[in-house]
């Protein structure tokens, strides 16, 4: 089942070295949750937890304290780093690999993470956890599965149904009803009944979870393929309210066929769609960004996206002067793929668009030619400064681009123009 990962997967490979090394010292070692999920779905797992009936302290004593790091002790984590390779460079990271000891946790009075934890076996570990998919276990002696909870029958049905009881799991950890959406959306899942009513039942206690833990489940939903079916989960439980109140007001007709056409799985151009298939694109933008503490970045690109998409759409009938800031923005990739996305999503002309795609391959002088004057000539001539610069130079600058003028004396002839009209 991992034979090609341990032979290929760097961190497949020290897993087993792990699991190996945990197994001579006499304790049991197995490879735990969404490594196994998705390995039996046939995918590349992104990393390998290992779970074990050594304690803590019993692991770092099994590998040294030099070579673990105690960053999640007190809930029975412990990180294993890795052999360095005499060929490996001396000064590059190592990545710890997780080793947990079978555990069962105590009461979660924060609604987020367990007052205490008392270590057990492995079944008491797997009755813990979240999602039947998720509490499996892989012996690497007997190279089996290890079942508890029933979650290969759900993989197979393709079910994401909660361990025990949904509204103990989600009354536990309230985030847990907002990856039950994740999951189901990332995986293309259904939710078990029993699990929708009790999202259903508790969406309001999303609230106390913070935004950034929210907003990384979120970036996972939206990115996904089937993130529109994702968001409409959100709204058909209640979560959106609590989650993203712009979701209330959205064309999912729209929004279904904006991501399919989305040729990237970037987080801001998702987001972009999701405001432009709303009724109040800005409101979206302002409320998600604030709630969910997206960078700078993240905003800034979205609201590029939805400020700019319409523009490269036309291109073809806009001046070249609207047209080339908006291709020499840093921004410019994602509000290209999202007006893509717009204009075959909406059956546009893609006339603009080829426009678009030709100038984005022309030399970088030719794309965005050197100003002919700047604001420091204005000042070398005398100009006082003030709000007349930008008009000025922006009056300049379009003359330029537009092809209407191409040298300093032909600028200063705009200047005088426009310095003229001002005065009268």
């Amino acid at each position: 089942m991992f034979d090609q990962q341990r032979s290929t997967n760097r961190d497949a490979a020290e897993a087993f070295r792990i699991m190996s090394v945990l197994a001579e010292a006499g304790f049991v070692a197995h490879l735990a949750g969404g490594c196994v999920r998705d390995a039996l779905l046939g995918k590349t797992p992104k990393d390998y937890d290992v779970a074990t009936d050594a304690t803590p302290e019993s692991v770092r004593e099994v590998f040294g304290k030099s070579h673990t790091l105690a960053f999640g002790a007190s809930f029975g984590v412990i990180g294993v780093l890795p052999i360095k390779s005499a060929n490996q460079n001396r000064d590059a990271p190592l990545t710890p690999t997780e080793v947990a000891t079978f555990r069962s946790d105590g009461q979660y009075s924060d609604g987020r993470r367990p007052d205490s934890v008392h270590y057990g076996n492995a079944e008491q570990d797997a009755l813990r956890r979240d999602f039947t998919i998720n509490g499996l276990f892989y012996d690497p002696i007997s190279e089996s599965v290890i079942d508890y909870v029933g979650g290969q029958a759900d993989l197979k049905s393709k079910v994401l149904r909660t361990i025990g009881s949904p509204h103990q799991r989600f009354a536990e950890d309230k985030l847990r009803m907002l990856r039950a959406i994740r999951f189901a959306t990332t995986l293309g899942f259904q939710v078990d009944p029993a699990t929708t009513d009790a999202i259903e039942q508790h969406a309001a206690d999303i609230s106390v979870v913070s935004g950034e833990r929210i907003g990384a489940e979120m970036r996972r939903v939206m990115t996904s393929e089937h993130s529109a079916d994702g968001l409409r989960r959100l709204v058909e439980t209640g979560l959106a309210q609590h989650v993203m109140p712009g979701l209330l007001d959205i064309d999912f007709d729209r929004l279904t066929r904006l991501r399919k056409h989305l040729p990237c799985d970037s987080f801001a151009a998702a987001l972009a769609c999701v405001a432009i298939a709303g009724e109040a694109s800005h409101q979206i933008l302002l409320q998600t960004s604030r709630d969910w503490k997206l960078s700078s970045e993240e905003t800034r690109q979205a609201t590029a996206a939805v400020k700019h998409h319409a523009t490269l759409i036309r291109a073809a009938e806009l001046p070249w002067s609207k047209i080339q800031p908006v291709l020499i923005d840093r921004d410019r990739d994602v509000v290209v793929s999202v007006a893509t996305a717009v204009a075959t999503a909406d059956d546009d002309d893609q006339t603009g668009l080829e426009k678009v795609r030709g100038a984005i391959r022309w030399p970088a002088d030719r794309l965005n030619p050197p100003p002919l004057i700047t604001g420091d000539d204005l000042r070398e001539h005398g100009i006082p400064a003030g709000p007349m610069y930008r008009i000025v130079l922006q009056t300049v600058r379009d003359g330029q681009l537009e092809g209407e003028i191409s040298t300093a004396d032909q600028a200063w002839e705009v200047v005088k123009h426009v310095l003229s009209k001002k005065r009268t």
